[in-house]
């Protein structure tokens, strides 16, 4: 086979190139658009540390307003809810003040998508009053604050409006996602109650474990 000449050498070396960049670029924003919270566990780790939940009944909401878990704080500059639109997000152009101005987030509890950034909504995996009811208040305010901003475990994630409204303050019991997206929502949930040494209802766990079952 004939050597290719210089010509034929750069047109090859530049086409390498393109499709080099070309599956880069694929990569970065196929993991923009399925971007996860942090610190997910696996189904193992979950059902080991769902054995370790304590199980007792719901506490009262006497007392609660969404005020005693203040959010969003700003860390770095971005607040928590920038920040997860940043990272969960495909596409993002940031403005001033670390404000996201436009891209397209996917919601995975029911699989749309929106590229109207006040429509990303920022859902609370374990939702702030029944964090409430499960021991949360007894907490220090301060305590509370770190809760509703956590970036560390997998306790932030975007949401459609729709399906943030639907979930409201339900526990597993009452609401799910979309069954593809059960087996993780179970798990994020479970890491966030054990993370912060939450209680759990008896139909909760009931939930939780027919979800670990059935769909993990």
């Amino acid at each position: 086979m004939p050597r290719p000449t210089t010509t034929r050498r750069t047109r090859w070396f530049a086409a390498a190139v393109v499709a080099c960049v070309t599956t880069l670029l694929v990569s970065l924003l196929g993991s923009a658009a399925t971007a996860a919270p942090p610190r997910i566990p696996s189904a193992a780790t979950a059902q080991s540390e769902l054995n370790q939940l304590t199980v007792a009944a719901e506490g009262s909401m006497a007392g609660y307003s969404r005020d005693e878990f203040p959010h969003w704080r700003s860390s770095g500059g971005c607040t928590a809810r920038q920040t997860v639109l940043q990272r969960d997000g495909s596409n993002v152009n940031v403005g001033a003040n670390c404000q996201p101005t436009s891209g397209s987030w996917y919601s995975q509890y029911d699989a749309t998508t929106t590229t109207t950034v006040s429509q990303a909504t920022i859902d609370h995996v374990v939702p702030l009053a029944e964090a409430w009811r499960s021991g949360a208040n007894s907490w220090t305010r301060e305590r509370r604050a770190e809760f509703a901003n956590d970036l560390y475990w997998p306790q932030l994630i975007v949401a459609s409006q729709s399906s943030n409204s639907s979930k409201g303050d339900q526990d597993p019991a009452d609401w799910m996602p979309r069954t593809e997206y059960r087996c993780t929502y179970t798990r994020m949930w479970i890491r966030v109650k054990h993370s912060y040494d939450l209680k759990v209802d008896s139909g909760e766990k009931s939930a939780l474990q027919s979800a670990l079952n059935s769909y993990c």
